[in-house]
């Protein structure tokens, strides 16, 4: 099966098959800016610039009185004690990332190639770009658990492939795509954060 490219004016090429013009590029011609506050500033609700509502009406996740939270989600030792601390690492042992150290938060920790995992393993082709794996910090138990993300690739622990989440202790060796790596927690039953 041959699959022709074309080439765009821009020099990319791409499936025509699959793209009605260069994804690179993008779509022209498209009016993409930020929106506007309404005219009518009867209606207006402080930080919803974007929606007008009738009078006296209270946005969706605004409580009377209250002004709503913009932003990200903050995590739980975030929000307890002001910053997203360590809580675990992991060490590459074998790969091209042989000898780098990866830090570990509470909660998720998303890996992956792309640069926005929390864990990115940039040059093993064979790690999917994004969530081939989960490893979860729970605060409340101070328990660690492995779990298989949505990649295509497989997620073994100690030579063991895995398909649910799986408690993990220390030391334990995790193998995503063509790499090694081993856990090292820092809290757990002797430490941890307050």
């Amino acid at each position: 099966m041959t699959i022709s490219m074309k080439r765009c004016p821009a020099g990319h090429y791409y499936d025509p098959t699959k793209h009605s013009s260069c994804p690179y590029c993008g779509v022209g011609a498209i009016d993409i800016t930020a929106t506007k506050p309404s005219k009518n500033q009867d209606n207006y609700v402080p930080g919803d610039e974007d929606v007008t509502l009738p009078r006296g009406a209270i946005p969706r996740g605004m409580q009377e009185g209250k002004e709503r939270e913009h932003g990200k989600t903050i995590g739980y030792y975030h929000k307890k004690i002001g910053i997203d601390p360590v809580v675990g690492w992991l060490v590459c042992t074998e790969g091209v990332d042989r000898g780098r150290d990866y830090r570990l938060h509470s909660e998720k920790n998303f890996i992956g190639r792309s640069e926005n995992m929390d864990v990115c393993i940039r040059g093993d082709e064979t790690i999917s770009r994004e969530n081939h794996a989960i490893i979860s910090f729970n605060p409340k138990n101070n328990t660690f658990k492995l779990q298989p993300g949505d990649g295509r690739g497989l997620v073994y622990l100690n030579e063991e492939d895995i398909d649910v989440p799986t408690h993990i202790k220390a030391y334990d060796v995790i193998e995503v795509g063509q790499t090694k790596l081993i856990f090292v927690p820092f809290c757990g039953e002797i430490f941890k954060w307050e």
